[in-house]
């Protein structure tokens, strides 16, 4: 090559590096101008209740520089210093103390600051607000985000087997881990108002009776310990979602049973009740109760007398309910499974139907009632009885909505049912809609085939629905846990 065109080319590159190094320092010259200061995505991060000594899940902000060129943060800290309950990780770094100093951000970029907290335990049965803020001091001028958290105190049982008759308490909340559970022959009592929250995995496990009456202004409540939210694009409560924990176990066979105003959600399995003796049959009274959203099953029965009144049994992966042996009784309640309503369940729904009625002979003799019911969900057949002779059956189904895509001969058993249509608009809400905040909602729908369709004399043994409306206002009680109210203006 000519010396010539060498000598243009060394020149050409000269000039263009000069260009790109020029170009890249230009965006590291920083600016000192006090109204040059930084931005953020919130301006106060709050967190979901947090138990005492368990650490919190991570939230985190982003901050930004605004501005045309670079700036240079000369401290972010928190107000409490190293003797904050909160932790920072700011873009990565972490600090014993947390203080961070001379942190650069280049221009019109920005940074994730995620935050932590931990809460000391105190001499507080209620909730307490833990509060801080983030500071940061940029040309001289100071800024804050603002931290908020809600620290409970809770009474922690790890593993824990009750060997007496025992009452819970109310004036503080429970947390479990593995297991809670009560020796045979020994009763375990949750009164009003008691509140139990299971780790993941964690069950009641009930060796012997169980007893949890709550009342409507004072349910019992028995869910995930979670309060945070799972991060899809638009955040979703974690105790929507099922399989936050185990579920229900009623093992004994002498087990004498009572659920009232009980609020069960979001575990793998609601209320399993199962005895492997066909002679000796416990029993359980499910009243005012709503088990809801489950990965598996809501409510199993297996050699076990059950009544069910004034109920909502709801959203499962498989079964709602499932029955087979014994005496099963359900009275003005409703059984809904839209699970695959929601998208960010777990696993999808199976094949299964909502209530499924297994005869078999190697169980104790079977009879089944329901009066004045909801059989409902987003399949075609919500209601199978397997068995090979069903008109032999013994059973008692009236005034109740079934459905089903082809309904059973009208026989005996079968008194005013109204059987589905394909498009029946049942309920006021079968999903959850992310975007509005609505959640399910089981009442009958204005257009509801199950109004009006109750009988008047059952409708009058549960005069108040799981609402606390007036079911019998009308004249017209609606079959289901639910009567149908106007909507509010």
């Amino acid at each position: 090559m000519p010396k010539k065109n060498i000598y243009h080319l060394f020149a050409f590159l000269i000039l263009n590096f000069s260009w790109l190094s020029f170009n890249s320092c230009s965006d590291e010259i920083f600016t000192n101008r006090s109204e040059d200061t930084l931005a953020f995505s919130t301006d106060t991060l709050t967190f979901d209740t947090i138990f005492t000594s368990n650490g919190s899940t991570t939230e985190k902000f982003l901050v930004y520089n605004p501005n045309s060129k670079a700036l240079k943060i000369s401290k972010i800290s928190l107000g409490g210093g190293k003797n904050s309950q909160f932790r920072l990780n700011v873009d990565g770094y972490l600090n014993a103390d947390n203080v961070f100093n001379d942190l650069e951000i280049s221009a019109r970029d920005s940074m994730y600051i995620f935050v932590e907290v931990t809460v000391k335990p105190n001499n507080e049965d209620s909730p307490v607000i833990i509060d801080d803020s983030i500071q940061f001091e940029t040309n001289g001028v100071k800024q804050k985000v603002r931290l908020e958290a809600f620290g409970q105190n809770m009474i922690l049982m790890k593993e824990k087997l009750i060997l007496n008759d025992t009452t819970l308490t109310t004036n503080k909340p429970y947390l479990i881990y593995g297991y809670l559970a009560i020796d045979s022959a020994k009763t375990l009592t949750i009164p009003a108002g008691c509140k139990l929250y299971f780790h993941n995995n964690a069950n009641l496990l009930v060796y012997g009776n169980l007893k949890a009456e709550g009342t409507a202004q004072k349910p019992i409540i028995l869910r995930g310990d979670r309060f945070d939210k799972v991060k899809f694009s638009t955040p979703v409560p974690y105790n929507y979602v099922a399989g936050q924990w185990g579920g229900v176990y009623l093992f004994w066979n002498r087990g004498k049973h009572i659920l009232n105003h009980v609020n069960i959600t979001s575990a793998y399995v609601g209320i399993n009740y199962s005895n492997n003796d066909r002679n000796i049959l416990p029993s359980l009274e499910i009243s005012n109760c709503k088990i809801h959203n489950f990965v598996y099953y809501g409510l199993v029965v297996q050699n076990g007398n059950v009544n069910v009144s004034n109920s909502e049994i709801s959203n499962t992966g498989s079964y709602s309910v499932y029955l087979s042996g014994g005496k099963h009784v359900f009275l003005q309640s409703t059984i809904a499974n839209y699970y695959d309503s929601n998208d960010f369940e777990p696993s999808s729904r199976d094949k299964t139907p909502a209530v499924l009625i297994m005869g078999l002979n190697r169980l104790a003799p079977m009879e089944t009632v329901f009066r004045n019911c909801i059989v409902a969900g987003g399949m075609e057949t919500e209601f199978i009885i397997a068995s090979r002779f069903i008109k032999l059956y013994k059973g008692t189904f009236a005034n109740s909505y079934i459905r089903r895509k082809v309904a059973y001969e009208l026989t005996e058993q079968f008194n005013n049912i109204k059987w589905s249509n394909k498009n029946d608009t049942i309920f006021k809400h079968t999903s959850y809609d992310e975007i509005k905040d609505i959640y399910f909602d089981f009442m009958p729908d204005s257009v509801s085939p199950a109004r009006g369709i109750a009988d008047p004399g059952i409708a009058a043994q549960f005069p108040l629905d799981l609402n606390g409306n007036n079911r019998l206002a009308d004249g017209a009680p609606d079959a289901g846990a639910y009567e149908w109210q106007p909507t509010k203006k």
